[in-house]
């Protein structure tokens, strides 16, 4: 089990690290899951490294995802096959040996409404079952992700109470990958990648790179210095064409809603709703931590000057709303949000279009390329398939520099933070949602006083441990860090609101 002490990221580490940064062997730039993923592939290789982030750790895209770790339907459905292997492999690493504590099996279920056409309800099945062949060569076992079969409609209802039961036919059940929180994968990455000894600089802007470093510039300062690297790689997302030359991107808008359990009376499983008139379009209601739903998602084009956080529009809100209410017995309405996210995908813009009018049409499959300075950019691809995404984005800069390398990728086996097989994460002593959260570190998070373990608001189940833990061991270093990615308290006004003292509070002890 890795140490919280060596893995800890905070601002005494951040301080001492930048101070003492001159070179190093491979620079990223970007703090998301790709190039999180691609520091701790780096360091596990024993080259020395340091990540870059203008922001925070999963400040862009990546805290903006479904939450789900796919097997690639949507990809199966669309005639990618490759994608939705790589998927479903990638999938199973993750359940199985990089984070078990944060990735679990989830049902899915695909109610056969009389809304939904013959060929919707056909197209959904040729998918699950297209999904189970998958599973059997990605070597998935039944234990973590059961077949797929055909269910009654009051199984259905058990799952999704507030489903319209007048005309259902059934529907289908199949099992997925879910992660209890997006952001927190990228964090324990991270943490991950410093127990190997990355430096993982956040709050740190990387200008003037080409392919043998940066001019860095620490934003809580200002102050500036350069650093030498061997190799430096572009994982900057959505901005990537800000960082490095001939990167066009063509960005998607992904919106979700957040709304309470009480909506939903209980929703314990994915349910897929299919869009209206489009035959390979499904809108889906995803069960979350702390009684919260997320409805999505949308999938529109972006275009203009990228936004630090983007918004949902009208017509997406309402989009989601009304797919959603087709299904259940009472409509879903504006009074019922707690808030909206969106994210934007760095689709490559290849340049031809013909055919592929729609981003929904674009490929997810990722791209390696390098600039003539020699800065390696990747983009494109998912959170699913980050680990692959990172490796091969580390293989092809390291393939064109005089790096020695003795190790080749290990990050298929080396478990995050927290991660232990099942056996020994329903054996730690502690509650339930400091193991979801924590894994095998969780009685270390709650060590202390027992009011530790109190919510820090009427309301809420954010306990003041977790908001402790997060300044000190997970590399906070602002109060939006802790609001927004260690926690998701922000996506929730009112919660922001209530939250705020005793993050305050927190950053004051220390």
């Amino acid at each position: 089990m890795i140490s919280v002490g060596n893995a800890s990221l905070n601002a005494a580490r951040r301080s001492r690290e930048l101070d003492s940064l001159t070179a190093v062997d491979v620079l990223v730039v970007g703090g998301g899951v790709t190039g999180a993923g691609v520091a701790l592939d780096a360091a596990a290789r024993g080259l020395t490294v340091a990540l870059v982030e203008k922001h925070d750790l999963a400040f862009g895209t990546s805290r903006w995802s479904s939450k789900l770790v796919h097997g690639g339907l949507r990809y199966l459905v669309s005639g990618h096959v490759g994608i939705a292997y790589e998927s479903a492999v990638e999938r199973g690493i993750l359940m199985k040996t990089t984070a078990p504590h944060l990735v679990h099996p989830i049902p899915q279920i695909a109610p056969w409404l009389p809304q939904a056409s013959f060929g919707q309800a056909a197209l959904l099945r040729t998918a699950f079952l297209g999904g189970d062949v998958l599973r059997t060569f990605a070597r998935t076992s039944d234990d973590y992700l059961p077949h797929s079969r055909r269910v009654s409609s009051a199984e259905i209802l058990r799952y999704a109470p507030t489903l319209k039961p007048e005309g259902m036919r059934g529907g289908f059940l199949t099992w997925d990958g879910q992660l209890y929180d997006d952001a927190r994968l990228v964090v324990a990455i991270a943490r991950t990648a410093a127990q190997y000894g990355a430096r993982i600089l956040t709050h740190v802007a990387a200008t003037e790179v080409t392919g043998r470093g940066a001019v860095l510039v620490d934003q809580l300062t200002g102050d500036r210095r350069s650093v030498d690297a061997r190799v430096v790689i572009n994982a900057a997302g959505i901005w990537a064409d800000q960082v490095a030359s001939g990167i066009k991107l063509r960005p998607s808008r992904g919106t979700h809603l957040v709304l309470p359990q009480s909506v939903f009376g209980g929703l314990s499983a994915v349910l897929t709703v299919p869009v209206p008139g489009e035959l390979r379009r499904v809108v889906m209601a995803i069960p979350a931590p702390d009684d919260r739903v997320y409805v999505g998602l949308t999938d529109e084009e972006a275009p203009g000057p990228v936004s630090d956080v983007p918004h949902a529009t009208d017509g997406e809100i309402d989009f989601l709303l009304n797919t959603i209410s087709t299904a259940v017995q009472q409509p879903v309405t504006r009074a019922d949000l707690l808030g909206t996210y969106a994210g934007l995908r760095p689709l490559l813009d290849t340049g031809h279009h013909n055919g592929e009018d729609k981003t929904a049409d674009i490929s997810r499959r990722h791209a390696v390329i390098t600039s003539p300075d020699g800065v390696v950019t990747i983009v494109g691809g998912k959170l699913t398939t980050y680990r692959r995404m990172a490796q091969d984005a580390l293989d092809k800069a390291l393939a064109q520099s005089t790096i020695e390398v003795r190790r080749s990728c290990e990050t298929h086996r080396i478990p995050l933070v927290g991660a232990a097989d099942r056996v020994h994460l329903a054996a730690v002593r502690a509650p339930a949602r400091f193991v979801q959260r924590y894994g095998v570190e969780a009685p270390q998070v709650i060590a202390g006083p027992p009011e530790l373990q109190d919510p820090i608001a009427p309301g809420l189940r954010t306990t003041y441990a977790e908001v402790k833990f997060a300044v000190r061991h997970e590399g906070a270093l602002t109060e939006d860090d802790v609001l927004d990615r260690r926690t998701r308290l922000g996506l929730s006004a009112a919660d922001r609101e209530l939250a705020l003292p005793a993050v305050r509070e927190a950053f004051a002890a220390v």
